[in-house]
Order: structure tokens, then sequence, then C-alpha cells
């Protein structure tokens, strides 16, 4: 069974036991989190979508972790200008893990 959820801006295919990064959810390590905003959803052959989102269908996931990726460097520079500018980001991420998909 596999279905397909909106989390942020970013939509994600997972199935049971899968674990995955998401962006940043404001939750705790160990706590669950259910996502009522599923697509699509399928099990085997049959395959329901949503219209926006599928009826009565809930992802439940439990909270592994919270983290940060590895640096990202910026780097701006203008020839012949003396100028050179450079910066670093890193992106916060929530670890999770897919207990059960109910339709």
């Amino acid at each position: 069974m596999h279905a397909v959820i909106l989390s942020g801006a970013r939509q994600y295919r997972v199935s049971e036991g899968q674990v995955l990064q998401l962006e940043k959810l404001e939750v705790e390590v160990g706590s669950t989190v259910d996502f009522n905003e599923v697509l699509m959803l399928t099990n085997g052959e049959s395959i329901q979508i949503g219209k926006p989102y599928v009826e009565g269908c809930k992802v439940t996931a439990s909270v592994v972790a919270q983290g940060r990726h590895k640096k990202i460097k910026i780097i701006k520079f203008q020839r012949r200008k003396h100028h050179q500018k450079q910066m670093g980001h890193r992106q916060s991420f929530t670890e999770v893990k897919i207990e059960k998909i109910v339709a």
C-alpha cells in the first residue's frame, strides 16, 4: 500500500516502514504525527485519487530525529570589481518513520 502525502509545500510517496526526511515540523522526538492531507492512495490494483484529498484516509508516522543537513556554500563573485561574498546555509529537517496508512 502506497500513499502520496502533502507536508509543507512538497509531496511524498510513502509506504509503511519507510523512513524519510521532511521539512522541519515542530514536534518532539518519539511523538506521533498524523498526515490528513493524502492526495492519492494505492492498494494493489485499486487507486483512489483525492479531490483534493482522499476522504477518511490518514497516514500515521513517528518522529525519529530532528537534525540539520550538510552546509551548502553560497558564493557571489563579480569579476574585475574586487568583490566576493561567501555565505552558508543549513536546512533543518525532521526524520519520520511511517507506521501505518489508514484508508
